[in-house]
């Protein structure tokens, strides 16, 4: 009898409580995991890019200028690559990147910005040397741009956004040619 009464007074067989609480856990998590997009909106192909701090590398300052806001650059197309010098396939693209940038950085309507994805300064100054680079780059230390753009999926990433602060396309993995890349630009124009 005495079984029988505390197996009654338990209720809930074992692993039906051990589906409540694994559901609980991850209604929780869903949760959290939707409050931390809602703090940081990901920017979506169609959407205003939100604005965001860009404090530059000494050396890589767009126009001279240190410090400024994405939106600053309105009225531009901005080509926004996020890398990392750890990032073999950033390696791969850089050339094609930093030769675009070329083309169209006298023309003062396309603006190429590297962001440098949780990297160290010695990191990052070796890898924009070695690969010759001079387009405007920042460091994203706390994440607080890739925040905003990144996909999650790794680096390499590039964001197209047109002169209006639209998000206009989205390029996961590296380029494979400048052709590519000017490809997308026209495209926005």
């Amino acid at each position: 009898m005495t079984e029988e009464t505390t197996t009654s007074n338990r209720g809930v067989s074992l692993p039906v409580q051990i589906i409540i609480w694994v559901f609980i856990v991850g209604l929780l998590a869903l949760v959290g995991f939707g409050l931390q997009r809602a703090r940081n909106p990901m920017a979506e192909v169609g959407d205003t890019v939100p604005d965001f701090d860009l404090v530059y590398y000494k050396g890589y300052e767009y126009k001279d200028t240190a410090k400024m806001k994405l939106s600053d650059l309105q009225g531009k197309i901005v080509v926004i690559n996020i890398w990392a010098s750890w990032c073999k396939p950033c390696e791969q693209e850089a050339p094609d990147l930093e030769a675009a940038w070329q083309l169209y950085k006298d023309g003062n309507d396309v603006v190429f910005i590297g962001v440098d994805y949780v990297d160290t300064p010695a990191g990052a100054n070796e890898y924009l040397k070695k690969f010759n680079i001079t387009f405007p780059n920042a460091p994203d230390l706390k994440s607080n741009i890739s925040s905003i753009l990144n996909r999650q999926m790794g680096v390499p990433e590039t964001y197209f956004i047109d002169r209006k602060g639209v998000l206009r396309k989205v390029q996961i993995g590296p380029f494979t040619s400048v052709d590519e890349i000017k490809s997308v630009i026209e495209g926005i124009q």
